[in-house]
C-alpha cells in the first residue's frame, strides 16, 4: 500500500473520530441543545415487536440546573406545560408521548406546581408508517425553565433511531418505569407477589361532598401505612383548572392503609358541571405511580 493510501486512511478515521461519526452516534442520542439552565437532547431504544404493531422507542431528555424546575402536562396552580410538536418526521405515522410521575413544589406565588426537577426522560413511542425502514424523528420542543423566575425555552431537535438498544437504553428503561400505571378504580398495583392487595396503591373511592357553598371532591387512597403519597387530578380537557387535592382529615369510617384527600370544584371552564365530567386521578409513592379514569358522580 503506498504512502499516499495510508495517510488518506488515518485522516478518514481522524475524521471519523472527531465528528465525522456523529450521524452513526446520533442514532443513539442527538446533540445536547442547551438553554439558559437547562439543556435537552433526544434519545433511542430498542423497537417493540408484537403481532398486532411495531413501535419505536425514543424519549425527550431534559437536564436542568440545579434549584430549577419544568412541569408536567398539567402544571397545577401556575406554570405552562411542554408543547410537542413532530411536524417534518419522516416514516412517523404517530407519537405518543408519555409523562413520569411527577413532583409537587411550591410556585412562589402562595400555590403548588407540578412538574419535574434534576433529569427528566419524556420516554415516546412512535409507529412507523413502514416498519421495515428507519424513522427519523424531529420534534419542537416549548417548556418553561422555572427558578425564583420562570424562562420560556424552545429546542428542536431530530434524531435518526436505529431501532436496537444502545448506550441510553437503561436511561430510556428507567423513565417508563415510573409512567403512572393504568389501573381501575378499586384495584390496586405495585403489590408484590403473594402479598396482601392492603400492600399495594390504588384509587378506593371518588365522591362529591357539599361544603357550604361549594362542592368538594373527597379521594379515597389505598397505600400501605407510612408510604408517603401524593395525589393529582385532571379534568377532561386542558382547559380544567382544578386545584390540587389534599391530604383531608380521618372519617369514622376509614380503615388502616387509606388516606383522603379532597378538593374544591373549582375552575371549571364556563358552562361545564362537574357531574359526570371524566377526572384522571394519578397517585405517586416513591417506589409506584398509578393512574385511574373516573365518571364523577
Amino acid at each position: 500500500m503506498c504512502d499516499v493510501t495510508v495517510r488518506r486512511i488515518k485522516i478518514a478515521a481522524v475524521l471519523f473520530l472527531c465528528g465525522g461519526g456523529s450521524a452513526a452516534w446520533g442514532q443513539e442520542a442527538s446533540p445536547w441543545e442547551g438553554e439558559l439552565h437547562a439543556a435537552t437532547r433526544l434519545i433511542a431504544g430498542a423497537s417493540v415487536k408484537s403481532t398486532d404493531v411495531n413501535w419505536a422507542r425514543a424519549g425527550i431528555e431534559i437536564r436542568l440546573d440545579p434549584g430549577w424546575k419544568t412541569y408536567w402536562r398539567y402544571p397545577g396552580d401556575s406554570g405552562v406545560p411542554p408543547t410537542l410538536d413532530f411536524a417534518g418526521s419522516e416514516n412517523v405515522k404517530s407519537v405518543t408521548a408519555l409523562w413520569p410521575a411527577p413532583v409537587r413544589f411550591a410556585d412562589g406565588a402562595g400555590g403548588n406546581s407540578i412538574g419535574y426537577v434534576g433529569t427528566i426522560v419524556l420516554p415516546l413511542r412512535i409507529i412507523p408508517d413502514d416498519a421495515r425502514k428507519p424513522s427519523s424523528l424531529r420534534v419542537k420542543l416549548g417548556y418553561a425553565v422555572c427558578g425564583k423566575l420562570c424562562v420560556p425555552a424552545e429546542a428542536e431537535l431530530a434524531l435518526t433511531l436505529p431501532g436496537k438498544a444502545g448506550a441510553e437504553e437503561s436511561l430510556l428503561a428507567a423513565a417508563e418505569a415510573r409512567v403512572p400505571q393504568r389501573i381501575q378504580l378499586g384495584a390496586v398495583a405495585g403489590a408484590a407477589k403473594g402479598s396482601p392487595a392492603s400492600a399495594g396503591i390504588g384509587i378506593a373511592s371518588v365522591h362529591r361532598e357539599a361544603t357550604g357553598a361549594r362542592e368538594r371532591v373527597v379521594v379515597v387512597v389505598t397505600a400501605p401505612d407510612g408510604e408517603p403519597i401524593d395525589l393529582f387530578v385532571e379534568g377532561p380537557t386542558p382547559d380544567w383548572a382544578l386545584p390540587l387535592p389534599e391530604p383531608a382529615g380521618p372519617s369514622d369510617d376509614d380503615t388502616p392503609g387509606r388516606r383522603r384527600f379532597s378538593f374544591d370544584l373549582d375552575g371549571l371552564p364556563p358552562g361545564e358541571h362537574a357531574k359526570g365530567a371524566m377526572l384522571t386521578l394519578t397517585a405517586v409513592s416513591p417506589a409506584v405511580a398509578i393512574e385511574v379514569e373516573t365518571r364523577l358522580d
